[in-house]
Order: C-alpha cells, then structure tokens, then sequence
C-alpha cells in the first residue's frame, strides 16, 4: 500500500503541471500527500477494524463510511471532488452513482488483504459502493485490486493484463507512447485506470512505474497512485523510497500503515 501513497506523493506537484517525460525531480520540497492517500488510509483502516471483529457486509460498509468521513474531517483540502466533499459533511451520506477514479485510487489495501481473486473483487466492491456504486465505479476499484493481487501472486505482466482486458473490458493494449499525443485530464474509472495499469506494464521497475505513469499527464497524482500500488506488489518497493514516503506523512497515518504491514506480508 505504501507504494500507492508515494505515487500519490510523486504526482502532487504534476497534477495541475503536467509533464510528458520521465525525467523529473521524484519528490521536492512541496510534494505533498492528497485525497488519495487520506483514503486509502480511511479504507484501510477500515478494512482493519472489520478483520478484527468479523464484521459481515453491512457492518464493514458502515464502518467504511465512518472511518472516510472521520479522515477526510481530519485532512481538509486536500484536493476531495465536489460531491464527494459533499458526501463528507452530508447528514446522511448516500451513494451518488460516481464513476470517478476515487474508487480506484483507495482500494490498494484491498487487494493485500485477501487470497482470492472471488474475495478480492468482493471487498473491492464494497469498498467503492459506499460512494461510487455506478458499475464504472465499481470495475475501476476491482480492477486495480485485482491487478495487485495478481502481482502478489506472481502472474507475469502478460497475464495480469489478459485478465484485466477480459475481466472488465479495458482497453489496456494501447502503448504509452500513443496515449500522450491525446491524453488530457480525466478523472473518470474508465479515462484513468487502463492508462494506469498500461504504466505499470511497460515498466521495468517501481520507480520507472511511477514516472511512467506521470509522464502521460492527466491526473497525475492518482494515476501513479493506481499505478505505484500495483508496481510494489510487483516488484517492491526499495527501502530509501519507503523511507522517503513515510518522511512525507503524518505519524497518525504511519500508524495504519504500520498496523497494515503487520496484517499482510510484504
């Protein structure tokens, strides 16, 4: 999950400034965690407390809502879409039939925390429907979960991509190098997860995944996000990066990621 949060890091000062190279400074002095981070936390720790106590459906959808809301309080502005701020301070949050990548963009905890494709889709699912119940919604969170799973499992990227196409109908054959001479700024499932699952496919280590995933542009801090949770359960990731993302997050948020690390082998 770390690697999630540092392409999160990584792609904070491009979002609004996009480049279309791979050669850029990793991380200065203003990068910054976002939304995505403070999510995936919120979904994680989440996932956590419904482990511990054998929480069903329900109870696990409740606490998601719970433990989002309590977050996103916690971290103001730090970059939320418009409804979704609104789902935060609603008084009683519903789904809003979203297919924005924020579905995507939190659920890398999700596809560490289960040893079955059947499970990981499931509890992808549930994590995206408390917010993004359109289908598009739904299929960006499993993709991305499942796409780490597949890592974890030692598929060959051959393989994780033909599931990906033939699971949910992503058109994740197009190379990188086509999709910069049109790709713009796009934060829907479907306009966001494919480019990110393509990143890691042409790249040949962690931190080439993330500038990969940025040097497309578009919404470059929750495409190296998606992207940087599937190249750590790919490849791992090296320890003066960990190193440097932690340096960029607040101890409250370590503390989840410390509880996680302890939940899953890594």
């Amino acid at each position: 999950m770390l690697g999630a949060l540092f392409g999160d890091i990584v792609g904070s000062v491009y979002e609004w400034h996009n480049i279309h190279t791979k050669e850029f400074p990793l991380v200065v002095d203003h990068s910054t965690f976002t939304d995505d981070t403070v999510m995936s936390i919120a979904v994680c720790d989440a996932f956590l407390e419904g482990m511990d106590h054998h929480y069903d459906d329900n109870q696990l959808k409740e606490t998601l809502i719970k433990k989002m809301r309590e977050y996103g309080r916690k971290y103001p502005g730090r970059g939320y879409g418009g409804m979704f701020a609104q789902w935060l301070v609603a008084n009683h949050p519903k789904p809003y039939n979203s297919f924005g990548n924020g579905s995507a963009m939190r659920v890398s905890s999700v596809g560490w925390f289960y040893n079955s494709l059947e499970e990981v889709n499931h509890y992808a699912k549930i994590s995206a429907e408390v917010t993004h119940n359109h289908i598009e919604g739904i299929k960006g969170a499993q993709a991305i979960a499942s796409s780490i799973y597949l890592a974890r499992q030692k598929k060959t990227k051959e393989e994780i991509l033909e599931y990906i196409k033939q699971t949910y109908g992503y058109n994740v054959e197009e190379s990188l190098d086509e999709i910069r001479k049109y790709y713009s700024f796009n934060v829907t499932c479907q306009g966001s997860v494919p480019q990110a699952i393509r990143a890691f496919y042409e790249s040949t280590g962690y931190e080439d995944a993330l500038r990969s995933a940025i040097s497309i542009g578009g919404d470059s801090d929750t495409i190296a996000c998606m992207t940087g949770g599937i190249a750590e359960a790919y490849y791992g990731m090296p320890k003066h990066l960990q190193e440097l993302a932690l340096s960029k997050l607040d101890p409250d948020l370590i503390t989840i990621i410390n509880r996680f690390q302890d939940k899953v082998i890594i």
